[in-house]
């Protein structure tokens, strides 16, 4: 792999993958409307986001950085699943035991990033009462 430099997809397009393992430059907008290109292919894999972070980083965006690692965890989750977690973080959407529910699942698929900020959640929501 060549030394990555920013933007990924502008210097680095053959080592920016999707999911199923496709590289940038095999995205095309023909494939897209042919059919041969589906949503899964689409989908940012984690390293993807992993490096983005670091750029973010070095460029003086720790906050960015740390929303892009969690976003490198939720990756691998379905749509479904990280709109459910989604749904159950609005306050009063969830009991104390249902968020906690969700950050075990959270840290058994590898997401403690994640599961840490549900935590977060957690006990803020209860300070402040919006939460039993």
């Amino acid at each position: 792999m060549a030394e990555l430099r920013y933007p990924l997809g502008q210097h680095n397009r053959a080592d920016v993958r999707s999911q199923t393992g496709k590289s940038a430059d095999e995205l095309t907008v023909a494939d897209i409307r042919n059919g041969t290109i589906t949503a899964a292919d689409a989908a940012v894999d984690p390293d993807t986001l992993r490096r983005q972070a670091e750029f973010a980083e070095q460029g003086g965006n720790p906050q960015l950085a740390d929303n892009l690692r969690r976003g490198a965890e939720l990756a691998l989750f379905s749509d479904d699943d990280v709109l459910r977690f989604y749904d159950a973080l609005r306050p009063g959407r969830s009991s104390v035991a249902e968020l906690q529910g969700i950050a075990a699942e959270l840290e058994a698929g590898g997401a403690e990033r994640c599961a840490a900020l549900v935590h977060e959640a957690i006990a803020h929501y209860s300070r402040r009462g919006l939460i039993s």
